[in-house]
């Protein structure tokens, strides 16, 4: 007779309908629907760019607001130094916005975040497409 094999319990790893007493979420969910972009051919960027999306995912709000602008933290922005004019969705009454690095060298990317989803309006494939670093 051969031996009995154990069943693992699969049900501990697998993701459950949430219901508002099991919701708790700590790390960025990025939103692309308000995404205002013209891409290039510049494959390696956004390859760079998603690897850093997961990684901030990984880090969580609580170590990103911890971390240096330059590093995985944010910055902010005054609206008023944008060189595009801002989505709709985005009400006259918000003055900045929040500016991640898109990838290693410094190019970033900016949104609104609400609660934890941070939705993405721009990213700077181009320093200097969005606002001036000076």
């Amino acid at each position: 007779m051969p031996p009995k094999i154990k069943k693992h319990n699969v049900q501990k790893n697998k993701i459950k309908k949430p219901s508002e007493a099991n919701v708790v979420i700590d790390y960025p969910i990025f939103c692309f629907k308000h995404l205002i972009i013209k891409p290039k051919e510049d494959y390696k960027f956004y390859t760079d760019f998603i690897i850093r999306l997961n990684k901030l995912c990984n880090l969580g709000w609580n170590e990103i607001n911890k971390s240096h602008k330059h590093s995985f933290g944010t910055e902010k922005i005054p609206t008023s130094q944008l060189k595009p004019s801002l989505p709709a969705f985005i009400s006259p009454d918000i003055e900045s916005l929040t500016v991640f690095r898109a990838n290693g060298d410094n190019r970033p990317f900016l949104g609104i975040r609400k609660d934890n989803v941070f939705h993405i309006v721009f990213i700077e494939e181009n320093f200097g497409d969005v606002y001036d670093h000076n």
